[in-house]
């Protein structure tokens, strides 16, 4: 029943991204193994969508560590563990919470021992700004704890890199890159401190690699330079070249022109979606306090209260005026959402 509802859930989310962004695209997820324990390790830009990106497109269910603060609300509690997210706690949730990590460890430890996958963001929170931030040393933990109590494990490490035109904007693309397998075995040093160094050290290069890494200490002065060179935010490699370059060698992305056509859609779709646009506008996005969770909620209204209102019209219209009609109009809007979105 669980493995259902998994399927359900992830089938659902995928075509919601699929409706909700321009374009997406994977790279190289044929690094992931299918039958083997992996821990993806990611950067951290857009709160809960970076993690439904992975979700969806890696090839493997994952189990996702999680700040512990969005799992307050019981009904919220219970969802996010149906969805295989378990609770990190964090200093700032209150030194008394941080004991129970020991447990959430190493219930990801015995979710390893059974080939099983598990994913998460080591910096340890997210932030708009393309940059890796520093990897706590959290996950190093779970790696040497696992090897330690099961040593033949063959336990695979995927850097992963999420990128994103503009996170906070609607519509925008994104672009996932699997890394090549690690095995976690090359990091079994006799000197533990010396092991967790190298550990951390290659994880974020390789992360680094995966996505666009701006210094922190000239970050505003590089991004202003990438954003007048116009470049790919979904080429990673070709944006980090740029920087090394010192800007000498910089491809250009080609911008589409927002057509004619593509304001009138969006003017038929508010016209058609306007109640669940306006609550969108005046009453939800207004309250989130972070920007970061700017495009989590919106897709999540995105693909909840749009789809119940369209619903909605369409089994009003289909009482009043005939299936015929109603099924005419709900394949018109569908195309006309599509081609809003897509073009």
């Amino acid at each position: 029943m669980k493995l259902l509802w998994l399927h359900f859930v992830r089938t659902y989310i995928r075509l919601g991204l699929f409706c909700y962004y321009k374009s997406f695209k994977v790279y190289n997820v044929q690094n992931v193994p299918k039958n083997k324990p992996v821990l993806f390790l990611s950067n951290h830009q857009n709160a809960l969508i970076d993690p439904l990106l992975i979700a969806t497109k890696s090839g493997r269910f994952c189990y996702f560590l999680t700040r512990a603060s969005v799992f307050n609300k019981p009904i919220v509690d219970k969802l996010l563990r149906s969805l295989q997210m378990l609770p990190v706690y964090r200093i700032r949730d209150g030194w008394s919470t941080i004991s129970n990590n020991n447990s959430i460890f190493s219930a990801c430890t015995d979710i390893l021992k059974q080939n099983k996958a598990v994913a998460i963001f080591p910096e340890g929170n997210h932030h708009l700004n393309r940059t890796v931030r520093p990897l706590s040393k959290g996950f190093t933990r779970i790696v040497f704890e696992t090897l330690e109590k099961y040593p033949e494990l063959d336990l695979q490490i995927i850097p992963v890199g999420v990128n994103y035109i503009k996170a906070d904007n609607f519509v925008d693309s994104t672009a996932v890159f699997f890394g090549k397998p690690i095995p976690a075995k090359k990091y079994l040093l006799k000197d533990r401190n010396q092991a967790v160094i190298a550990l951390k050290a290659d994880m974020h290069q390789a992360i680094s690699k995966l996505t666009t890494h701006i210094p922190s200490e000239s970050y505003e002065e590089t991004i202003a330079k990438l954003e007048e060179k116009q470049v790919d935010f979904l080429n990673p490699e070709a944006v980090n070249n740029c920087i090394a370059s010192n800007f000498e060698d910089c491809q250009k992305q080609v911008k589409a022109k927002t057509s004619f056509l593509k304001s009138v859609l969006k003017y038929v779709l508010l016209a058609n979606f306007m109640l669940p646009y306006v609550i969108w506008k005046s009453y939800v996005k207004p309250k989130i306090k972070e920007i970061e969770f700017v495009a989590t909620f919106r897709f999540a209204i995105y693909i909840t209260l749009f789809p119940i209102w369209f619903f909605i019209v369409v089994s009003a219209l289909s009482v009043l005026l005939g299936w015929q009609i109603a099924l005419v109009y709900a394949l018109v809007i569908s195309v006309f959402a599509l081609l809003y979105v897509k073009t």
